[in-house]
């Protein structure tokens, strides 16, 4: 995913970027839970991102990189500590106990904050109609998706620890959001693959010292952790982590984070079809409904670019 910042992305590059980070973070959700089987949520935090951050160093070294460098590593890591380790490692410590489909709900409201929380952008993204409304439609779509979820897990949360829980997702999804935004206004003169080798280098280290604090690190015994835990983490690493979250940050460096941000509303489709071809759960009329709704969501909040396009297209001929 690297390209220079003075050239335009190509299409191919931005559908490349845009379908891994539907797909592939969709999925992750899934194979979270998998992992946490076997590993206590800081260690695999730790392991997912040390891990990942290691073997992207080694690929930055190799390829002649600036690596350290603190001008560098200075953003990146304020950035992967918002984004990897507290906004990430919160939906790992809630997935213990907080039904998945709950946490969806609350982190597609993330979009919502990009909005919120971007003020140089306040102008053009408030004045533009179709993206609030889409932004709008798809939360109520996800929400469409997951009611029938939603209506069973309210009657069984645990009322003062689940409901702390939640507040802490709902804090999660603003760091997301807040770290994203810091990421696109103080990029760095590093790639793409520099910032995020350093991005996850810092949450790795931190998940490091509070497993370490916590006492989790003296309580694993990795020979008792099932081969299915370790593929978990495996895939975490290499498509969640390597693959997806430099698409992740390069998508923010050359679009708008409005239409970025819109994964949070497709990964819940993907987190659901997973489990209708693998955990044979079955699909409603009302949650086909909320697919499509969200999809169409997604379509609204691109309509801009979109015409934009046309409009040169037809002014260019």
């Amino acid at each position: 995913m690297k390209t220079q910042s003075n050239q335009t992305p190509s299409t191919f590059m931005l559908v490349m970027a845009y379908a891994i980070i539907y797909v592939v973070w969709g999925s992750t959700y899934f194979f979270i839970q998998k992992a946490l089987v076997g590993f206590p949520p800081l260690i695999l935090g730790a392991f997912r991102f040390v891990a990942a951050g290691l073997l992207m160093m080694i690929w930055c070294i190799t390829q002649g990189e600036k690596v350290f460098s603190w001008k560098l590593i200075k953003p990146a890591m304020i950035t992967g500590l918002l984004l990897l380790f507290v906004s990430n490692g919160i939906v790992i410590w809630v997935e213990q106990f907080l039904p998945s489909a709950m946490v969806a709900i609350m982190i597609s409201a993330t979009p919502l904050w990009f909005v919120l929380l971007d003020k140089p952008k306040w102008k053009e993204n408030f004045s533009n109609k179709s993206t609030i409304f889409g932004l709008l439609i798809g939360f109520a779509g996800v929400v469409l998706l997951f009611s029938e979820r939603i209506v069973s897990s309210f009657s069984s949360l645990n009322s003062s620890r689940d409901l702390i829980a939640m507040v802490f997702v709902l804090l999660g999804s603003m760091s997301w959001a807040g770290g994203s935004l810091y990421s696109k206004y103080q990029p760095g003169q590093s790639s793409a693959t520099v910032n995020t080798t350093w991005q996850m280098m810092a949450a790795g280290i931190a998940f490091v010292l509070s497993s370490t604090v916590s006492g989790e690190i003296m309580d694993v015994n990795l020979q008792n952790i099932s081969a299915d835990a370790w593929l978990a983490i495996v895939y975490l690493v290499i498509f969640g982590s390597i693959i997806g979250f430099s698409a992740y940050v390069w998508l923010l460096k050359v679009q708008p984070v409005t239409k970025v941000s819109t994964h949070a509303y497709v990964n819940p489709i993907v987190a659901v079809l997973l489990g209708i071809f693998f955990a044979k759960e079955t699909i409603s009329q009302i949650q086909i409904i909320g697919l499509l709704i969200i999809l169409g969501s997604v379509l609204l909040i691109n309509l801009h670019k979109y015409r934009k396009t046309s409009t040169k297209t037809l002014t260019t001929a």
